[in-house]
């Protein structure tokens, strides 16, 4: 019986955090090849070989060929781009970068209408999860008081994150709450509306990404929390997404699609 050939993947923003998390997973994983290495034209890296025997690092688009993956944690003004370039070569896309612009989030529609494209403000299995058993709680529990506390390291860019942001559109959603209920953060005087979601945004030392959802009613209440320990968690869920996108039909994804995939049966 002929081998099955490996599943070839390429990631950008291979030189940042994530990127270097997911190609040790994709070297670490069997059957699958980390066939290429993106980033900016200004990496100081540029042409070097971080790991052995693998790809060089290069800003060259045109490696991209139909069968590959491209996982993408770059930023809001590159997904665009890469988006554009995983289409016209037939390559699955999986992104992972947040607060997208209008642009980028009309390419990643447009890819999907030639290649799979799964996109997730956060990689991590148990964050969807999560949200699933926060829809759940808020709907059973729909007279509870919602909020959203997020944490994450000194230098993200943006806040509040789009794991929350994303939580909390699904909060809204179940409890038939307009988007314009979801405030950042809460100041002033005042008492708490009825019907609305606050997110506080918390930034310090190195925390990875912690996401809790606090339901609070009559006499008691219920925290709902996700804590990274690290990043091998969303390269974890990057990884997953690109197995799944390699099988996919062209079309837009999400991680929870790549869950129930996975499920028996």
């Amino acid at each position: 019986m002929a081998a099955t050939a490996p599943l070839r993947i390429v990631i950008a923003g291979a030189s940042g955090r994530m990127g270097e998390a997911v190609a040790r997973r994709v070297l670490a994983e069997p059957g699958l090849e980390l066939a290429g290495l993106l980033t900016r034209d200004r990496d100081p890296a540029l042409g070097t070989t971080p790991y052995a025997g693998g790809p060089r690092l290069t800003s060259d688009l045109s490696l991209l060929a139909p069968g590959m993956v491209l996982i993408e944690f770059t930023t809001a003004d590159a997904v665009a781009g890469l988006a554009r370039a995983a289409a016209q070569a037939g390559a699955a896309l999986v992104s992972g970068t947040t607060a997208l612009t209008a642009d980028a989030e009309a390419a990643l529609a447009r890819a999907a209408e030639q290649v799979p494209v799964v996109h997730a403000p956060n990689m991590s299995r148990g964050v969807a999860l999560l949200a699933e058993l926060a829809a759940r709680a808020a709907r059973v529990l729909a007279e509870y008081d919602l909020e959203i506390e997020e944490r994450h390291h000194r230098h993200k860019l943006d806040a509040p994150s789009g794991t929350a942001l994303a939580l909390a559109r699904t909060l809204a959603e179940v409890r038939g709450i307009e988007p314009q209920a979801v405030r950042d953060g809460r100041s002033g005087r005042g008492a708490r509306r009825e019907g609305e979601i606050a997110i506080h945004a918390l930034r310090g030392g190195d925390w990875v990404g912690e996401h809790t959802i606090f339901l609070a009613g009559p006499g008691e209440t219920i925290e709902l929390r996700h804590r990274a320990e690290s990043r091998v968690a969303f390269a974890a869920g990057a990884v997953a997404a690109a197995r799944f996108a390699a099988g996919a039909r062209p079309g837009r994804y999400g991680i929870r699609d790549v869950l129930q995939a996975a499920l028996p049966g």
